[in-house]
């Protein structure tokens, strides 16, 4: 499967008038085997056929971010009406093997980005793949897809935003059909409510071939030339109900509906041929069906190929790990060192080590180097490939997955882990999912590191927060959590180097604390390491919780009783043979964490402890869990290390164990 469309002065007509009507007719016959109980869903794309003329000014190797009414234009693209018939039916050898919706298209290899549900969720990381052709200096171009509703979304306005302001070579093409569902957007739309300054807003017409063609012409040349995006704005007819679920004749008039098909673009198109002598009434006849019957039969075909093999549903969630890492060229500091320290160092080494690496966020670049010093002295020796970000995590999480996309390695920088919850829609919808739903087709390698955590005075709410229970609770993202500067170097080294996204996450209360170095090498993900042994309980803890643990293991061994002591170093993957074998040492189990209670990662440990009838059977005691009470973290002082983990707290936990 190649792409079949390069750039060219004029287009096939009765090439594209075919296309059309084969994706007119496939939406038809989905109509048709859902209405027999033979799908369970449909996303038709009728009425947006014309889109497809768009195709034939895109080269090979310029990249696609479409939206789910896309069907014609993906059918130009190169894509066959079979592939799109096995992602309806969720057959075996579909784009995503049963795992995404049908119409979410996905191919590697017709640069098509595959499609995420969530409305607008294409938008940045578009812009980051057009960000990553222009750090390239060629000139493909990045065409991104929209429906006329989700340009309301913020993301949108955030990656045409970023999109002028680096004047990237991007085409958004807006496909106002002038609903969203049944709600009528005319009044809703930016464009009409003159949102964009007109230099970057061009309107088309997209009912009518010829225009959609010259008008996407000159946006594409203007992105390929260097002269920056355009907001295509394409005027359209939803001939359909919204999808499957829905029936649009209880909001649409018959009127209405007459009126649309008489806009009806593949009638115009095809009159118009009619009308230049390029083909007669009867060949158009005898075009539709043929059609028809090709696309029964391919569907019918279909139909007997057997669903995925759910034996194969867990794939694809993670790569495989490098057979081996680069070492890690840096040398012990003489004196003590910090977690920061570490971290800046090994982001030098990595810079100067991998050239596809990116730096992004809010003042990461010199003379500031980041709030906390993480990126200090990077921009001045790398000024194209460390960049400040405008004051937006959903930029800034968006466009490190369209980075990712293009082979580079984003190592981006949320300042408080806090804050990134307007990137938490891309982290969630985008960057967990892509391997998974592309079944290893697309993947995700980056870092978003983050400050995280409290026992930090005056933090208050928002300068607090761990969370570590909604990262774990995400699959396809690892979480890593260090707590001294020789792991801090190492999973950040292993980080940088696998195929996978990470979530570095770096405990403030600790991160400044002083350690001697003895070696710095690659750590790997999943292997926790026991910081202190013991024989009596084990305690797990990991990041600022750490040093709760080693204060009560130092009051315990008072008593005689010893301590083992567990850093999970990552949350995702965890080790949870470490723990077990611990337990079979002790046969007592406490966790400590400082997220809040309910749902916390400490809860999931306890459960995978006590849920297991060879380590249940390992348990002297009930495992104890301690942990932030269900509460948000005050500002003052006081009320915050009332509501964390202290150290009463944790042996009163223990001790609860012992008796």
């Amino acid at each position: 499967m190649t792409p079949t469309t390069v750039e060219r002065a004029s287009f096939p007509k009765l090439e594209l008038l075919r296309i059309m009507l084969l994706s007119r007719e496939g939406d038809r016959r989905e109509g048709i085997l859902m209405r027999q109980g033979k799908g369970w869903f449909q996303v038709p794309g009728m009425g947006h056929e014309a889109l497809a003329a768009i195709a034939y000014h895109l080269r090979p190797d310029d990249i696609l971010f479409p939206t789910y009414r896309d069907r014609a234009l993906m059918l130009a693209r190169g894509m066959t009406t079979r592939e799109i018939a096995l992602d309806f039916m969720a057959r075996a050898g579909s784009s995503s093997d049963g795992r995404n919706m049908p119409a979410h298209y996905s191919s590697k290899a017709l640069n098509v980005f595959s499609v995420a549900t969530p409305t607008g969720a294409q938008c940045l990381p578009a812009t980051g793949a057009a960000w990553g052709i222009k750090l390239a200096g060629d000139d493909r171009v990045v065409l991104c897809s929209i429906g006329d509703a989700a340009t309301r979304q913020g993301e949108f306005y955030e990656a045409v935003c970023y999109a002028i302001q680096e004047k990237l070579p991007i085409v958004f093409v807006v496909e106002d059909n002038q609903y969203g569902i049944s709600t009528p957007t005319r009044t809703m739309l930016p464009m009409r409510l003159q949102v964009f300054d007109e230099q970057w807003v061009t309107f088309v017409n997209g009912r009518y071939v010829n225009e959609v063609y010259e008008k996407s012409g000159a946006a594409i040349q203007k992105a390929r030339s260097g002269g920056g995006p355009t907001i295509l704005w394409c005027e359209i007819d939803r001939l359909s109900s919204h999808t499957s679920a829905d029936d649009h004749r209880v909001y649409r008039s018959a009127e209405e509906i007459e009126a649309m098909f008489q806009r009806d673009p593949i009638k115009l198109f095809a009159e118009q041929l009619i009308a230049e002598g390029v083909l007669t009434q009867e060949q158009f006849e005898q075009m539709q069906a043929e059609i028809v019957h090709e696309v029964d039969a391919i569907y019918q075909e279909v139909e007997r190929v057997p669903l995925p093999d759910p034996a194969h549903v867990l794939e694809h969630l993670f790569g495989e790990p490098p057979a081996t890492y680069k070492p890690l060229p840096l040398e012990p500091d003489h004196e003590p060192t910090t977690m920061v320290a570490a971290f800046n160092r090994t982001l030098h080494a990595a810079m100067e080590t991998f050239d596809n690496i990116i730096v992004f966020g809010e003042d990461v670049e010199d003379p500031k180097g980041g709030v906390f010093g993480f990126t200090k002295g990077l921009s001045t020796k790398y000024p194209d490939r460390v960049r400040n970000s405008p004051l937006a995590e959903a930029t800034i999480v968006g466009t490190a997955v369209g980075l990712a996309a293009m082979g580079y390695r984003p190592v981006f920088e949320i300042q408080f882990i806090d804050f990134i919850t307007p990137g938490f829609h891309q982290l969630a919808s985008q960057i967990a999912t892509l391997r998974w739903r592309s079944k290893g087709e697309w993947k995700c390698p980056l870092v978003i590191y983050s400050p995280y955590g409290a026992y930090l005075p005056a933090g208050g709410m928002w300068h607090s927060q761990s969370n570590d229970g909604w990262w774990a609770h995400i699959p396809g993202i690892r979480i890593a959590i260090p707590s001294t500067p020789e792991d801090t170097a190492g999973l950040l080294w292993t980080a940088i180097q696998d195929d996978d996204p990470t979530l570095f996450l770096i405990p403030k209360h600790i991160f400044r604390v002083r350690h001697q170095v003895n070696e710095y090498k690659p750590v790997p993900f999943g292997k926790a390491a026991i910081r202190r042994e013991g024989k009596d309980v084990t305690v797990v803890a990991w990041g600022n919780t750490l040093e709760l643990a080693f204060q009560a293991a130092e009051h315990f061994e008072q008593q005689g009783i010893s301590l083992e002591i567990i850093d999970l170093r990552t949350l995702v993957p965890c080790d949870w043979e470490t723990i077990e074998q611990s337990l079979a040492k002790t046969g007592r189990l406490v966790v400590i964490h400082e997220d809040n209670r309910t749902c916390g990662f400490g809860q999931a440990i306890i459960s995978e402890m006590t849920s297991v009838p060879e380590r249940f059977n390992l348990l002297l005691a009930p495992p104890q869990l301690v942990a932030r009470y269900d509460v948000h973290i005050p500002f003052c002082p006081e009320l915050e290390y009332a509501v964390l983990p202290d150290l009463p707290r944790v042996i009163q936990a223990i001790q609860t164990t012992l008796e």
